[in-house]
């Protein structure tokens, strides 16, 4: 799998691919991720890759040159691979698009900035808008980085047991069961009997029934 992020700040990925599973898929070969810096493509003398918009309104708004040369340069390496720009009007982000991420071959993130992008691009070139939430943020680096873990993390060869990608929040449509390790006593709390009982058929429906309450009380919308 080889994604490529479109950003004005590659930096804010170092860390990102350097950690956790992330890290190590890129290390063991798993997926490759490629940010790639937008004003590298501008023709500007000063680099410059945002202008006032026309109408006037307050901030600034992405010019549509260098977005296009940038797209326009990594699709001559995967002319097949879809273009998903980081935007609050996007589509929401969960987790069956998460599924649908994992499955792509080639994958190009555009990282939104200031007011937008110029319309044009979005109309020529990008091929869905997703959003991670109703909120603001300074920009689309924090979205594309919740995109690529949770389409990562779905690779088997990169959590290294599918099992563990089966019994987790929204596989099933529902919230997760209560976890617990050791010790079996914490400052005077206990872990339930029926965890330590070694009855995997009381443990499984336990875990079921507890997960349903979970979804229930925080998220009833998600048993409609």
């Amino acid at each position: 799998m080889k994604i490529y992020i479109l950003t004005l700040f590659p930096e804010m990925f170092n860390g990102f691919l350097r950690s956790s599973i992330i890290g190590k898929a890129v290390q063991n070969g798993i997926v490759q991720i490629t940010p790639v810096n937008i004003r590298d493509f501008s023709r500007d003398k000063h680099k410059r890759v945002d202008d006032y918009p026309y109408g006037g309104g307050a901030g600034m708004v992405m010019t549509p040159q260098p977005l296009y040369d940038a797209i326009a340069s990594v699709k001559k390496k995967c002319p097949d691979a879809p273009v998903i720009l980081t935007s609050p009007r996007g589509e929401p982000f969960v987790q069956e698009k998460a599924v649908q991420l994992s499955e792509t071959e080639h994958l190009i993130i555009v990282c939104g900035h200031y007011e937008g992008i110029d319309q044009r691009i979005i109309d020529s070139m990008v091929d869905q808008e997703i959003s991670i939430g109703d909120y603001v943020l300074t920009g689309g680096e924090l979205p594309a980085m919740v995109m690529v873990d949770a389409a990562v993390r779905l690779l088997p060869e990169a959590v290294g047991s599918s099992r563990s990608l089966e019994e987790e929040s929204f596989t099933e449509g529902i919230l997760e069961y209560p976890q617990y390790t050791r010790p079996a006593e914490f400052m005077g709390m206990d872990v339930p009997e029926v965890l330590l009982s070694g009855n995997h058929k009381r443990i499984e429906e336990w875990r079921r029934k507890k997960a349903l309450e979970t979804t229930r009380k925080r998220r009833p919308d998600l048993l409609e």
